[in-house]
């Protein structure tokens, strides 16, 4: 259930998408190209829903409607506060470090998003639609039990995509390549603080590009 508060902060943002997507019409692709670059570095503070277009793009197409949040079976999508700006305010974000994306089957959050703000990738006839790419997810090796000591196994069962798991011995791996960051086995971990890092995809590549 989403609070009052939330729904005029969301009646605010309304306004100010419809100026800000008729303020983007107005620029030169040079300065959408510097728009969407510092708009890509300032949403390393969150993590959007499966299936989200880019941000500048999400940003110009979600409705602040909340359809999407109220979808989720598991509560994993709430929307973000004024604090990170008025354009941001009241859009919808993952909240991965205390919860997880379960995958479902039919997309829920997807499905009901009426803007195509959460829009399924083109595919080709035939070809099933690939998982969405999250988050990016790393185990830290101080706090996860079986490599420093302890025998564990407590994510073991968790991880819903072939291969993304992986083991060296007794010791988890993630497979960057295929993981798609979930958060399921965050989810699962039973230490405290917990042993699996979840990093918005933005943070990693601003971090390369650095």
């Amino acid at each position: 259930m989403v609070s009052n508060a939330a729904n005029d902060n969301a009646y605010v943002a309304m306004d100010r998408r419809d100026f800000f997507k008729t303020a983007v019409k107005k620029l030169s692709k040079t300065a959408v190209k510097m728009l969407n670059e510092k708009l890509e570095k300032k949403s390393t503070q969150w993590l959007r829903p499966p299936y989200a277009l880019p941000e500048l793009d999400f940003l110009l197409a979600c409705t602040r409607c909340n359809k999407c949040i109220e979808a989720c079976p598991y509560g994993v999508i709430f929307p973000l506060s004024a604090k990170l700006g008025i354009d941001i305010v009241a859009t919808p974000a993952l909240d991965l470090l205390n919860k997880a994306c379960h995958l479902c089957d039919d997309w829920p959050c997807v499905e009901q998003c009426e803007s195509d703000a959460l829009k399924y990738p083109e595919t080709e006839d035939g070809k099933s639609i690939p998982l969405p790419k999250l988050a990016y997810v790393e185990i830290n090796e101080d706090l996860c039990l079986p490599y420093i000591g302890p025998e564990c196994g407590a994510c073991a069962a968790s991880c819903p995509v072939p291969s993304a798991l992986s083991w060296d011995a007794e010791r988890p791996v993630v497979v960057a390549e295929k993981c798609i960051g979930c958060g399921l086995c965050r989810e699962a971990c039973i230490v405290s603080p917990k042993a699996v890092r979840i990093r918005s995809l933005a943070s990693v590549i601003t971090a390369d590009q650095g």
